[in-house]
């Protein structure tokens, strides 16, 4: 068995394609040009509305896929909603590729919303171009696409463009179900939502860093789970924020890339996105947006007041930046599907000693178990060790004074998001 060091990521991120900013503003531009995407626009006209755009993605997924043997296979979910935002009810519908891996029932999700919205949500006619909310996370999902088809990966990799984002994350609860339905094991979610745009509402520029969002205790938890992971110390260590810090370690391997801000909530304050759905049933899931946000270009009506103009459009859009947010997805991805799934379980033991034992649920295609470990007052993993076995006593660390997390290891190195260790049930 080989196990190769960390700098397996880099080589292979290092080998693959690099975003393209011009295919990206091509792909947001002929999302721009079906006038609305509005959850409730028509879905039967060839060149105006939501339908047309998902045809639209449909055939660009199938025609990618056409160009490595057929190695995505599109597929349309949907189903009925109906809420204040629709109250006479409407049909949501999911375009999904399926990327498959060899294990056809573990999944890494790219996604990003095609619908888009004014500042009347219940208008389903007027102009509504949303370039980067959310034509932008839906054109990196066609980038990643096309660099990542190039590759076989263990997990099936699903590329979605969810429908009925601003009516009630209704796409994303679509996709949840049908993930939980299909008993598919998730390995990462990642939800990409207002990705493309430097400038913020203030003028300032930021263009060196994505925000990554991420839950610490998980939403799925029971009162009793919470409660022993605030015991074992375990809060800023959930599978989404696990999930969130690789994203992190990922992103420094992207020479030219940008930092990645680990933003310790859900989402933005007071507000939601598509990945909550797969939060609250479980999944690791977290949300890409920009490092600053500009809200005259958010669910706004195209006009101008002053000197003030409003409107979600291309030109306030930044492609070699969201370049950038597309190459730390098409990496985290990469790393991930190429890996196994992360342990169920891992229970530490120690107490009253100066030692501590360390155990885990196998992995069936796990080829070895990483083991990390750091002190109570560090945020970042700082000490690991490669085994092979489910067990493993780590010798003078004691465990009062330290967080313990195991990976599985594919034979090429390839590393799953680490399990965090708590309490040994009795």
């Amino acid at each position: 068995m080989l196990l190769l060091p960390a700098l397996f990521l880099a080589t292979a991120a290092g080998a693959r394609d690099t975003p393209r900013p011009d295919r990206l503003r091509a792909d947001v531009a002929t999302l721009v040009g079906f006038g609305t995407r509005h959850t409730a626009s028509d879905p039967d006209h060839p060149t105006r509305g939501i339908g047309a755009a998902r045809r639209w993605f449909a055939n660009e997924l199938t025609r990618i896929g056409a160009g490595c043997g057929n190695c995505i296979t599109v597929a349309n979910i949907a189903r009925g909603f109906t809420g204040p935002r629709a109250p006479q009810g409407v049909n949501v519908v999911d375009v999904l590729g399926f990327q498959q891996g060899r294990d056809p029932k573990r999944v890494v999700i790219v996604m990003g919303h095609i619908d888009s919205r004014v500042s009347d949500v219940m208008d389903a006619t007027s102009d509504a171009p949303g370039a980067n909310d959310d034509a932008s996370g839906v054109a990196l999902v066609l980038e990643t696409a096309r660099i990542l088809s190039k590759e076989k990966f263990d997990a099936t990799i699903v590329y979605a463009a969810l429908s009925g984002e601003e009516q009630g994350l209704w796409g994303a609860q679509l996709l949840a179900d049908t993930a939980k339905e299909r008993g598919w094991t998730v390995s990462a979610v990642l939800n990409n939502d207002i990705v493309g745009n430097t400038i913020g509402q203030d003028g300032r520029k930021v263009a060196d860093r994505v925000r990554v969002f991420s839950e610490g205790i998980r939403a799925s938890e029971s009162i009793e789970q919470q409660i022993a992971r605030r015991a074992a110390g375990g809060e800023d260590d959930g599978p989404s924020r696990a999930l969130a810090k690789t994203i992190d370690a990922v992103a420094t391997t992207i020479p030219g890339g940008l930092d990645v801000f680990l933003d310790r909530r859900p989402d933005r304050f007071g507000r939601g996105g598509d990945h909550e759905p797969f939060l609250k049933l479980g999944y690791p899931a977290i949300r890409f947006s920009v490092g600053v946000e500009n809200y005259d270009a958010q669910h706004q009506d195209l006009r101008r007041d002053g000197k003030r103009v409003y409107g979600d459009t291309i030109d306030r859009m930044d492609f070699p930046y969201l370049a950038k947010v597309t190459a730390i997805n098409a990496a985290t991805i990469a790393r991930l599907a190429a890996a196994p799934a992360a342990p169920a379980s891992v229970s530490i033991e120690g107490a009253l000693a100066t030692d501590t034992t360390v155990r885990w649920a196998p992995v069936a295609t796990a080829a070895g178990y990483r083991i990390r470990w750091r002190r109570n007052d560090a945020q970042d993993w700082t000490d690991r060790r490669d085994v092979t076995g489910t067990e493993a006593v780590l010798n003078g660390v004691i465990v009062d004074d330290h967080f313990v997390a195991v990976s599985a290891l594919s034979p090429s190195g390839a590393e799953s998001i680490p399990t965090f260790a708590g309490r040994a049930p009795h």
